[in-house]
């Protein structure tokens, strides 16, 4: 039996170290992939770190969410499939896929209806169960791998999760009209994804806001209409004088008491403020606001499998522009979460175990 090599999560806030295990076996619904592409998302940093930031309630650690040392994180994944299981029917050994990797519970009316992202169950890879930062993944069931035959793994892996995470937000939010903005509130993988699939979606007119000018030119490339640097005193008013107080719509990727001060007091009347970003804090706002702006501020939850399959095929059909990949051996891990952290990274750092 052949063994795999993966750079597993040892102790809470330390570097990633390299660890090699054996191939399990591969039951009847399961597809086990090479891994060739995985890419790096932010959220892994607050794995990295053990917590997320609750604010005045403290923490919410990852133990509490189930998750077991030593893991191997990653959940972004693309790669060939090697081996199926005996009861697999619709993926074949030599197929590309890209991995689905937010996995419910299997038996709650969430996850009946395809709605996984709702299950307050979830056994998600990367966190509940071995990602990708390794050669191989085993994923339970045919029904959670997508063909990308064809296509660029590097380009589709981060997909499944910062497109598919916008995505759900997007479809959350709703259309705007012609006249009318949505503001995009961070431009890293999240914010970048989010402006080129907002444009596919048919948003005529995104303001992407950033604190970093760089960020924020590749915005305009990836088809924002107009930028705004957050870090101006005057941003708010800015943001609304450059949305001609049409501001009917907001993304926010980033996910702060910052962010979300700036969207609710930017937001004109009616407007929709939803929350994909995690990076934690409070939020607070005028409670009178809600019923005199009749604001609605929502949040949103990675995404489900049938949007991943419909990004797919936006992407296979040229309606979605790529963000920005840099590809790095495995074998960086430690680096490319160092640069991540610093904000030294444009788009994603997608790392190719294979390369190692």
């Amino acid at each position: 039996m052949s063994n795999c090599c993966s750079y597993d999560l040892v102790e809470w806030g330390k570097p990633f170290a390299r660890r090699a295990r054996s191939r399990p076996d591969i039951p009847g619904k399961a597809v086990w992939v090479k891994i060739t592409a995985a890419g790096l998302c932010h959220s892994d940093l607050h794995i990295k770190k053990g917590f997320m930031d609750l604010g005045q309630k403290g923490k919410l650690t990852f133990t509490q969410r189930g998750a077991v040392l030593p893991l191997t994180l990653g959940h972004e994944i693309a790669g060939i499939v090697e081996e199926v299981g005996s009861d697999v029917k619709t993926v074949q050994p030599g197929q590309q896929v890209v991995v689905f990797p937010w996995i419910g519970c299997g038996s709650c009316l969430a996850c009946s209806e395809d709605r996984e992202s709702d299950c307050t169950s979830m056994r998600i890879i990367g966190i509940h169960r071995d990602g990708g930062f390794a050669t191989h993944v085993l994923v339970e069931d045919e029904k959670f791998v997508i063909d990308i035959d064809g296509l660029e793994a590097a380009e589709v892996a981060p997909y499944a999760c910062s497109g598919l995470t916008v995505f759900n937000g997007l479809e959350k939010l709703g259309p705007v009209r012609s006249n009318e903005w949505l503001a995009v509130l961070g431009t890293g993988g999240l914010g970048l994804n989010g402006i080129a699939i907002a444009k596919a979606m048919g948003y005529a007119n995104i303001i992407a806001v950033d604190i970093d000018d760089a960020k924020l030119a590749t915005a305009l490339e990836m088809g924002a209409s107009l930028t705004l640097n957050s870090t101006a005193e005057d941003a708010e008013e800015q943001l609304k004088s450059l949305t001609e107080n049409r501001l009917f719509a907001v993304l926010d990727t980033f996910g702060s008491g910052q962010t979300g001060a700036l969207a609710v007091t930017a937001l004109t009347k009616a407007g929709r403020y939803v929350v994909v970003g995690q990076h934690g804090g409070d939020f607070t706002l005028p409670q009178i606001w809600l019923p005199q702006k009749a604001l609605t501020v929502r949040g949103s939850h990675v995404g489900n499998s049938p949007q991943l399959r419909r990004l797919i095929e936006m992407y296979k059909h040229g309606k979605l522009k790529p963000i920005p990949v840099e590809v790095r051996p495995l074998s960086s891990i430690n680096e490319a979460i160092d640069d991540l952290q610093a904000g030294r990274v444009t788009g994603r750092i997608v790392l190719n175990p294979q390369d190692s």
